[in-house]
């Protein structure tokens, strides 16, 4: 064997070795970038929202919605009322506002059809009931923003509940508020981060005067007064050794309770009402036509006075539906009045129950402003 050939054979195992080095060095890079590849998936999973978002779509809509005249005026109507319960936060009242409106178009849309399809024949008749529908609406809109204020108190009983176990851990009320208060999700979080920043600010007691002019409910202003004082003047203890805070925040809770099952109460008595009134007027024409056709005297009874007894009837409808609906807001609006012109009751608890010493510091305090 000579010189060229042993030379030939050692370049062509050199190539050999060489291409196998490459075809291993491409295998194990393909099996890390898969690695890789299935780490960032598995990272990237539940992160990645879908294309389509009711969230984004009911921000769209709200925009769309405020340049309609007549709609805008009705949705800076409702924006108003969820200002109040979602303290500071554009996004989530934006998003509320628009869906309530496209629940209520999708369901006003849908009757006012049906109303014009049952009723083209009579107009007296048509008029009367498109303008019931206008009230219909009211209702719907204030039954969607009730029940996002029942949702607030009951979320409050838990947010009490947890208050109650972060004051046994750090005895502050402050830090009690504000670690409860880091859960984004629930609407009464973010009254909680209200309750924290006034308790924390340099005039604590400004601020809390002007959170009772927007609270969603007495019970807010409740457990804000006593917090402030708890925290001004420290905690005192009952007879039996218990914390007035605690003994007052669970005075708080029972009184909430009572107020959801009353709304309970209220909501399933109301419940179907606005059906059962609109279901017998919008049939009075298929009525006067059966009972022309089997019976003929009652046709002198319809040609005589036709637009005065249609108007009789569904005016009488629509009196008796304005007065279940005044009824049905009459406990709330009993509540705001009470809550407005008279001080929260866990304050006078604190009061009532304070020694000699606590008055005299604040008298003390106010003197010292005065003077």
């Amino acid at each position: 064997m000579d010189t060229n050939q042993i030379l030939i054979y050692v370049m062509g195992g050199s190539v050999a070795v060489l291409a196998i080095i490459i075809v291993a060095y491409l295998m194990i890079k393909k099996a890390l970038d898969k690695g890789d590849r299935k780490y960032v998936r598995e990272l990237r999973k539940g992160t990645k929202t879908s294309k389509f978002s009711s969230e984004v779509l009911y921000q769209k809509l709200y925009v769309k919605y405020t340049r309609i005249p007549g709609l805008k005026r009705y949705l800076m109507k409702i924006r108003r009322k969820l200002e109040i319960i979602n303290i500071e936060d554009e996004f989530k009242t934006r998003g509320q506002s628009s869906a309530i409106i496209t629940k209520a178009l999708l369901i006003i849309v849908p009757l006012t059809i049906l109303i014009i399809v049952l009723a083209k024949s009579n107009p007296l008749l048509l008029g009367i009931l498109l303008i019931f529908e206008i009230f219909t609406i009211d209702t719907l809109v204030d039954t969607m923003i009730g029940k996002l204020d029942t949702k607030l108190l009951k979320q409050q009983i838990d947010f009490f509940a947890e208050i109650r176990h972060a004051y046994h851990e750090y005895n502050m009320v402050e830090e009690a508020i504000y670690e409860v208060s880091q859960n984004d999700e629930l609407e009464v979080s973010r009254q909680g981060e209200k309750i924290y920043e006034i308790l924390i600010s340099d005039d604590p007691e400004g601020e809390l005067e002007k959170y009772y002019d927007v609270a969603p409910n007495s019970y807010l202003k409740e457990f804000a007064g006593i917090s402030y004082l708890t925290r001004e003047f420290g905690d005192r203890k009952t007879n039996d050794g218990a914390s007035l805070y605690l003994k007052n925040l669970n005075n708080i809770t029972q009184e909430m309770q009572i107020e959801i099952l009353k709304r309970d109460k209220l909501e399933y008595v109301f419940q179907s009402l606005s059906i059962i009134a609109v279901v017998p007027v919008l049939f009075i024409e298929m009525l006067k036509q059966w009972a022309v056709t089997n019976f003929s005297f009652t046709s002198s009874f319809y040609n005589r006075k036709n637009w005065t007894n249609n108007a009789n009837i569904t005016c009488s409808t629509n009196s008796s539906m304005l007065s279940t609906s005044k009824k049905s807001k009459r406990y709330k609006l009993k509540q705001h009045k009470r809550s407005k012109f008279t001080k929260p009751l866990a304050t006078k608890i604190i009061q009532k129950e304070a020694d000699k010493k606590i008055c005299r510091l604040i008298y003390t305090k106010k003197r010292y402003k005065a003077l």
